[in-house]
């Protein structure tokens, strides 16, 4: 990947603007008297850019199926070409443009922590403990990055083709050198190679006020969270129970308002960490959406009376659909794709089911939805095999984890195992479907992209 269409340069203060802040430390435009960042506060406040760290793409939550367009008006009025053709999963999904964040962003994450750990490998710091928190934090986001990429861009991992196709490979901030593709099974041992380094590097919990900074938690969540999407449920549920030993905290829905539009703050306890959504297609993506824009029906329907997430997650707008409350994310606009512990228990109690433990996916699943429920309302389940137990696991996943941008890849992996999930959307009288396998699940790389690197695209 050719980086100079992501980033220029790296930005630090020089000692005639010691007194700027961190936000101004990484806005400024490059200039010529610009200094390479060469102390562990400069790394710090590189790897502190919450706009650039701490975003995740959007693609997944337009093209999955959280949500529905009322009628052909609504779609006819997006603006967002690039919105239209995710909804109804096009094979030309760009139309031209350019600049696509869902690739540029991750790429942007990686240049910087390739640039901190490069910085770090030829210095010589005396605070060896700070050093290897620096150190842990830009591998942990290498490997968030990398893992987005490869999950939309990449070939759906497959043991029996490992020359399967996944995104190029930067392990330096040399911004001359194009990278090939490489292969998915390459992208992923990477990724676990870095998150295991970046997990023997990093502290416990999760850092109350901080929980844009990784911890030894979040490298163990996102590691279990990978092997789910891989279908790797001995390991997903490792990594899960060593997540739970460091930080199992769930909150009581209880001492939640359900009234308020804004039910969560920005410290949320459940943050693991913190990530959020894109903000490049508010249009059916972000909150305070359109009554045009419904959430799914068929899960709305799911949820019982005495479910306390039907209010504090949705707002019936006035079409009598619903539309999506602000989550896991305080004030901020676009939806909460962070770490967080219940995440954590889905994926145990799902391993737990799949290797025939149903007495032990009864109680993880007990933990968490007795939390959810009104006081006193809550039945324990009761499921006579685990077959029936998995069931409803998935569908306490998806009422759990919605619009948290997790549907895509559940629907992908889902479909590996037989789910046969197919997606349907009606739109000017014509049915568009995605069936299972389909190669428009693999989301095209954009057009500048394939112009200045001359990688291959995929197939659509």
């Amino acid at each position: 990947m050719n980086m100079k269409t992501v980033i220029p340069y790296l930005i630090a203060c020089s000692l005639s603007l010691f007194a700027c802040n961190k936000s101004e430390f990484l806005d400024k435009k490059p200039a010529a008297n610009i200094l390479i960042p060469n102390t562990l506060e400069d790394l710090r406040g590189l790897l502190e850019n919450k706009g650039i760290f701490n975003n995740t793409p959007g693609l997944p939550q337009i093209s999955a199926d959280e949500y529905f367009i009322v009628d052909d008006a609504a779609f006819s009025a997006l603006i967002d070409p690039v919105t239209r053709n995710a909804y109804t999963w096009a094979a030309d999904i760009y139309e031209g443009a350019t600049n696509i964040p869902d690739w540029n962003v991750p790429y942007t994450q990686i240049f910087y922590a390739n640039s901190v750990l490069d910085i770090l490998e030829k210095s010589d710091f005396h605070d060896r403990e700070e050093a290897g928190f620096i150190k842990g934090w830009a591998l942990f986001a290498r490997g968030y990055a990398y893992y987005n990429l490869v999950q939309n861009f990449g070939a759906l991992f497959d043991p029996s083709n490992p020359m399967a196709l996944g995104v190029p490979l930067r392990l330096s901030p040399d911004v001359d050198r194009i990278a090939p593709r490489a292969t998915v099974s390459e992208n992923y041992q990477q990724i676990f190679k870095d998150l295991a380094q970046a997990a023997s590097l990093l502290a416990g919990p999760p850092e109350h006020l901080h929980r844009n900074r990784p911890s030894k938690a979040a490298a163990y969540a996102l590691l279990s969270r990978i092997y789910l999407s891989l279908n790797d449920f001995g390991n997903a549920e490792k990594y899960a129970d060593s997540t739970l030993m460091l930080y199992s905290t769930l909150i009581d829905y209880n001492t939640v308002d359900v009234a308020a539009a804004t039910p969560f703050s920005n410290n949320t306890l459940e943050v693991i960490y913190f990530s959020t959504q894109s903000g490049s297609y508010p249009e059916t993506s972000g909150y305070n959406l359109r009554p045009a824009i419904g959430v799914d029906p068929d899960l709305i329907n799911k949820y019982d009376v005495n479910d306390l997430r039907l209010q504090i997650y949705f707002l019936k707008n006035t079409l009598g659909n619903y539309n999506v409350k602000r989550g896991y994310i305080g004030v901020a606009v676009y939806p909460s794709t962070g770490l967080a512990t219940d995440e954590i228990y889905l994926i145990k109690a799902e391993c737990q089911a799949r290797r025939g433990d149903n007495d032990g996916a009864l109680r993880t699943m007990d933990t968490l939805l007795e939390k959810r429920y009104k006081t006193g309302e809550y039945v324990s389940l009761k499921f006579e095999s685990a077959a029936a137990t998995l069931d409803r696991i998935l569908w306490e996943r998806r009422k759990e984890l919605v619009w948290r941008g997790l549907r895509w890849t559940d629907i992908k992996r889902l479909n590996a195992i037989g789910a046969n999930i197919t997606l349907i959307r009606n739109i000017g009288g014509k049915e568009y479907t995605l069936a299972p396998g389909s190669p428009r699940y693999v989301f095209p790389i954009p057009d500048d992209e394939i112009v200045l690197s001359k990688i291959q695209q995929n197939d659509r």
